[in-house]
């Protein structure tokens, strides 16, 4: 095993565990260096300090992932399922006690407050908690037979090696999702984490091997994305893909992955409307809509981007928001401010475009709309008022602290304009009377519908959306299904 290169002594100031921070991929139980030394940087996004060097691997080497995890395949399938959910019930106490280090490291790679990344890494942990217990549930279903003297079975079986391609949003939260689902059922994993954000996929591999996971079991394969990807899409042992990002890359994966014919998950882009009816209690509205706008900075899938709201307290809502917004504080993750800094200079750039461009429309600014003084990519939480439908921030996936308003004057009117979108991954529907709730829930084509709250997620729940927000779903135990196949047994004594 080859020494890795330490990350700058301040960078690990506050770290128990120096240990967790891994530069390497981990490919069949050894820490693997590029074989021609490549490595990219990593840098903090508050300030844009450099925290370390993580090695780049070529598409052969990644290949090679693939060969590890075929070959402990047999051995981890083969199992017994209560034998695999011990182990995965110690990765659980392994993240779980090193929790603090854990978010403390998301936060110099990722930027967002301290209090959550911790509440990530315990959203994490509770992934591979859940999916320990479910690894024990029995997978044969017995089911009357249709014909004489026949017995019939459904069996489920893991399909394989799986692929995981993780984001930059919620590095430790979207692996466990994926990781703890696939090895409980029974298969092998290859992951892609996001190059910006890689540490935290390589801390849960170190504390993967501490757990006991076999070698090959769980590999961790770090560098440029098509480099990484591409071997594994086109590699028929790979009989499973999840990926979690962006819609565009999700339709090159779906794409790429035609030819093997693979199980899919995709879970990709959201455009939330937030929807507030004259009947609703307007004080409880204001607090869920800053949670559904400025969690994460903005820089999440279910983050609201277009905030419909009834004409007759429309200005109030307008007032209210734009007033709470403007209190919420901006700074250095480690700080705990409520805003923290986006990911990258694109990322800044987006808000800038969709402030714009809603302006020149004809849009109110009601707070915010630039840079912060905090940093270079720190933005002001930002109100927008009468935004128009045909603006860019109503039709586009903004991933940031920037928030649109718009009146609605009727029920149809305004469940018209939230479908009118490829995207069908979570709304928020905020009203007191029990029939438009029926109705709207109904009616609504998302995935997901929180009424009167914000919060919706957690590992017993199918989280997934409709249209061009996904395929599959992730979380409960229908996380599982898309990592085995049905297979049916029909027998007869005689």
């Amino acid at each position: 095993m080859t020494t890795q290169k330490p990350l700058p002594v301040s960078a690990l100031s506050g770290l128990r565990d120096p240990r967790l921070v891994r530069g390497f991929s981990y490919i069949g139980g050894r820490w693997c260096a590029a074989a021609d030394g490549a490595t990219f940087a990593v840098t903090d996004p508050a300030d844009g300090a450099h925290l370390g060097e993580v090695a780049s691997l070529s598409a052969a080497e990644s290949a090679a992932a693939v060969d590890a995890a075929q070959a402990a395949f047999a051995g981890w399938s083969g199992r017994l399922p209560q034998e695999r959910s011990a182990l995965l019930r110690r990765w659980f106490e392994q993240i779980v006690g090193n929790r603090e280090d854990l978010a403390r490291l998301m936060v110099l790679e990722q930027g967002k407050p301290i209090s959550e990344a911790r509440g990530e890494i315990d959203y994490a942990a509770s992934f591979v908690e859940f999916y320990a217990e479910e690894a024990k549930r029995p997978n044969i279903e017995g089911v009357t037979s249709h014909l004489p003297d026949a017995e019939v079975e459904l069996w489920r079986e893991p399909v394989g090696v799986a692929a995981l391609i993780t984001p930059w949003n919620f590095p430790s939260a979207m692996l466990t999702r994926k990781a703890a689902a696939a090895l409980a059922a029974g298969c092998t994993v290859v992951a892609h984490p996001s190059a910006e954000t890689p540490f935290s996929a390589l801390a849960l591999a170190e504390l993967a091997e501490r757990a006991g996971l076999q070698p090959g079991v769980f590999n961790v394969v770090t560098g440029d994305a098509p480099t990484v990807v591409k071997p594994w899409t086109g590699d028929a042992r790979v009989r499973a893909l999840s990926f979690t990002g962006s819609t565009g890359v999700g339709r090159l994966l779906y794409r790429q992955c035609a030819d093997t014919v693979k199980r899919l998950v995709l879970e990709l882009g959201g455009h939330a409307p937030f929807v507030v009816f004259a009947d609703a209690d307007l004080d409880r509205a204001v607090v869920e809509a800053i949670k559904a706008k400025f969690a994460t900075s903005g820089q999440d899938c279910l983050g609201a981007n277009r905030f419909y709201i009834e004409r007759p307290v429309y200005e109030e809502f307008c007032a209210r928001f734009a007033a709470a917004t403007e209190a919420l504080s901006v700074g250095r993750g480690m700080d705990d401010p409520d805003i923290g800094p986006l990911m990258n200079a694109a990322a800044l750039a987006k808000q800038q475009a969709h402030v714009a461009d809603a302006l020149a429309q004809g849009a109110r600014l009601l707070t915010g709309g630039e840079v912060h003084p905090a940093g270079p990519l720190f933005f002001r939480p930002t109100v927008l008022a009468d935004v128009p439908d045909g603006a860019r921030i109503m039709r586009e996936e903004t991933f940031g602290p920037v928030a649109a308003l718009t009146p609605f004057e009727r029920e149809e009117e305004v469940l018209a304009r939230a479908n009118d979108s490829e995207y069908g991954l979570v709304a928020y529907l905020h009203t007191l009377d029990p029939r438009r709730i029926y109705r709207c829930t109904r009616a609504l084509q998302f995935g997901m519908v929180a009424v009167n709250r914000t919060k919706v997620t957690g590992a017993p729940i199918p989280f997934g959306g409709m249209k061009q927000s996904g395929v599959n779903r992730e979380g409960a135990r229908q996380g599982m299904e898309a990592f085995t196949e049905v297979k049916y047994v029909c027998r007869d004594w005689a």
